[in-house]
């Protein structure tokens, strides 16, 4: 049975059978997640796969290997930057969490660790992330019954935490 959990822990020590990174339309290296992303799968080696592939639309995801980190796979999420609503950011946010879990399914993973895209650097309002992540998620889930997945939130800041834990128990 699929379900969705939220913990306290580093998206880096998840031992899922792919993590997401919160990316930049250029696969760089950045700061935040992204940065410890990076790091700790060995930044060498996934900036020459990231140049490789060259970049990835806002609203879209692209899949590497996951090099130095437990999980197998790095899928790289393209989320929308804010700007108060009105350019589309609620769906491209949604986006970049269905193509996530579909990049996901295609190579077999039946596990999955996100952020909560976009709402560090790129502004988007926390309570609003949550409800769109969890949404898409959930959506996910119902719209692929025989596909088992266990997705797992990683965030480490406690009200963080505790807002996605409060809409979670809402859905």
């Amino acid at each position: 049975m699929s379900n969705i959990c939220i913990q306290k822990i580093s998206i880096t020590k998840l031992y899922t059978d792919a993590i997401v990174n919160a990316a930049n339309e250029r696969l760089w290296e950045g700061g935040g997640v992204c940065g410890a992303i990076f790091r700790e799968a060995g930044s060498k080696e996934l900036t020459k796969a990231c140049e490789a592939i060259g970049g990835c639309k806002t609203g879209s995801a692209i899949i590497t290997p996951g090099f130095a980190l437990p999980a197998k796979y790095i899928i790289h999420a393209v989320g929308p930057r804010w700007s108060g609503g009105e350019r589309d950011e609620p769906q491209l946010l949604y986006s970049a969490y269905e193509n996530s879990l579909q990049l996901a399914k295609e190579k077999g993973c039946h596990s999955i660790g996100f952020p909560l895209i976009s709402a560090g650097i790129f502004g988007y309002p926390v309570e609003q992330a949550w409800r769109k992540a969890l949404q898409a998620c959930t959506d996910f889930i119902e719209k692929n019954p025989h596909y088992e997945i266990e997705i797992v939130f990683a965030v480490l800041d406690e009200n963080v935490l505790a807002m996605g834990q409060k809409i979670l128990q809402e859905i």
